[in-house]
């Protein structure tokens, strides 16, 4: 038994600890669909920080994977935080009435307002996103479903920040 043990033992040391890591740390997550091109493209393979947001905030712009309430994983990118009010108008992003220009996406983005995205979805947050709540889109705004067909996202749904392409090969690195 001794002997077994010492054979054995490093193994499922090594074991534990990807496990581990697996769960808490990092796990490797694939991108479906086209809801974020041109930022990111079917199938390409991303890692996911886990412990991003218990050490610190979800920040605006952050890409992002959620847990949607139908157990699917989906990648969308922060725009909206608790506090915020989001206004998309003639292609522009206003955040809190200040008018926004970085851009993700050539696609014409449709007008709306948090007022109609609460209003669909029966969330009483007519000026402000309630604290715990997100506003996401996805960079290829004519196909994502996004804040605007799923509603805010709360903070538990999201499982942790995007931060690393891993595949393919020659876009290898740390993704904006």
């Amino acid at each position: 038994m001794n002997k077994f043990l010492k054979e054995w033992l490093p193994y499922l040391i090594i074991i534990i600890i990807v496990v581990l890591i697996r769960t808490y740390i990092v796990t490797p997550v694939i991108v479906r669909g086209d809801s974020m091109y041109d930022t990111l493209k079917d199938g390409e393979v991303l890692l996911l920080g886990k412990i991003n947001y218990r050490l610190s905030d979800i920040k605006r712009f952050d890409i992002v994977v959620i847990k949607d309430l139908d157990g699917d994983l989906i990648i969308k990118r922060v725009i909206g935080l608790p506090g915020d009010n989001i206004e998309y108008k003639d292609d522009v992003l206003y955040i809190n009435g200040k008018a926004y220009n970085k851009r993700f996406t050539d696609d014409v983005t449709e007008d709306f307002t948090l007022e109609e995205i609460c209003q669909i979805h029966h969330v009483n947050c007519t000026t402000k996103i309630p604290n715990d709540m997100y506003l996401v889109l996805g960079d290829n705004r004519d196909v994502s479903a996004d804040s605007r067909v799923k509603g805010l996202i709360e903070r538990s749904q999201i499982q942790g920040k995007a931060f690393f392409r891993l595949w393919p090969l020659n876009k290898i690195g740390t993704i904006k």
